[in-house]
């Protein structure tokens, strides 16, 4: 069944979202481990799409999480001044001194060049975000007295701890209450569900969770290793740029899940700075592919996936078919990957001349 999306009028926001918002430190062209300084950005996968809404799309969004008030805490609030999302729903916890009980998290990532990779260190544990917990916001009152039209979390924010599947769930109940549109990228991460019971936790969580979502978000492996899908004959397409494995793993996922909506990137990384680049969007019975753009010249891959993920949520809460929407969330995710940090820095009209096919001619 189609996407029923509430009109912006009596919506405070166009978008909540729920997560960690983690401060990036990024040595350019050096590596992590022999850097002398850092840039500072601040990221996080749910944050991320937000952003993206706000700062490229001019939408009104706001985020859920928290921070340890220290000045790294109020650091990252100044980042996110600057994107323009809205920190009144952000939850301060006093700091201890030195962190033993609550800090912010840090996320030291190397951008990659070539046959290196990209490399990301994460530093993250005992922050204020993994240690929300139910009952700490009333969203009854953000999305029922507020107003807002779209949920957004996702399976990175869940990985957290043992109480944030629990925050994201509640969230989910009440805005399925007040009719808002939840989406759910599955953004399966190994390393954070490590300690926590792994795969099979994983896929405990997100088969909970899933039952909420309208709009799911994952590649092939997020199917896989976040819900447990295992599709005989899947790897036998995965050259044919996943279009067919991924076509074959949405067929079967929605049998259980019908979910309106799901939607991934198509990523091959020939190289860290050449990627084939495409998107596949499945909606009311219907695949819909944006347009694939081989070897596509990456500077920072970091927050590809989620400036999609805002482009296509864009294309939904204005009213545009799923084939406009993919076909907008693919290209903010190529705009978004030539600037660094985890956030785009694009623009709606370079947006729109990529979507078009316009190419990167000087603009004057």
């Amino acid at each position: 069944m189609p996407l029923t999306i509430k009109p912006k009028d009596g919506c405070r926001w166009d978008l909540v979202a729920l997560g960690e918002v983690m401060l990036r430190l990024d040595p350019g062209d050096r590596r992590v481990a022999t850097a002398r300084r850092f840039d500072v950005y601040e990221g996080g996968g749910e944050y991320n799409v937000a952003r993206g809404l706000k700062r490229c799309f001019r939408m009104d969004t706001a985020v859920v999480t928290a921070f340890a008030d220290n000045p790294v805490g109020r650091l990252l609030e100044d980042l996110i001044y600057q994107g323009g999302v809205d920190q009144s729903l952000v939850r301060w916890v006093p700091f201890d001194g030195v962190g033993r009980t609550v800090r912010n998290g840090l996320n030291f990532t190397e951008r990659g060049f070539g046959v290196r990779a990209a490399l990301g260190c994460s530093d993250r544990g005992h922050t204020a975000a993994s240690q929300m917990k139910p009952g700490d916001t009333d969203w009854d009152e953000v999305f029922g007295k507020h107003g807002a039209r779209w949920f957004h979390t996702g399976g990175i924010f869940c990985a957290l701890s043992e109480t944030t599947p629990e925050v994201a769930i509640e969230a989910m109940e009440a805005a399925k209450r007040h009719g808002v549109v939840v989406s759910y990228d599955l953004n399966y991460r190994a390393s954070l569900w490590k300690a926590i019971g792994g795969k099979k936790q994983a896929q405990a969580v997100n088969r909970r969770i899933a039952g909420l979502v309208d709009v799911m978000i994952g590649n092939e492996e997020d199917f896989s290793a976040a819900l447990g899908f295992e599709v005989p004959g899947v790897d036998e397409h995965v050259s044919d740029f996943e279009v067919a494995s991924f076509r074959i793993m949405i067929q079967h996922v929605v049998e259980v899940f019908p979910f309106p909506v799901v939607a991934t990137t198509l990523r091959k990384a020939k190289t860290a700075t050449s990627n084939d680049w495409g998107a596949i969007c499945y909606a009311n019975g219907t695949f819909h592919e944006a347009t694939n753009r081989p070897a596509l010249e990456i500077f920072d891959r970091v927050g590809g996936g989620d400036s999609f993920a805002s482009g296509l949520i864009y294309g939904f809460l204005t009213g545009q078919t799923p084939q406009w929407a993919v076909d907008c969330g693919a290209a903010h995710g190529a705009l978004a990957m030539t600037t660094p940090g985890d956030t785009s820095m694009a623009t709606l009209d370079e947006v729109l001349r990529v979507m078009k096919g316009t190419g990167a001619r000087i603009a004057r």
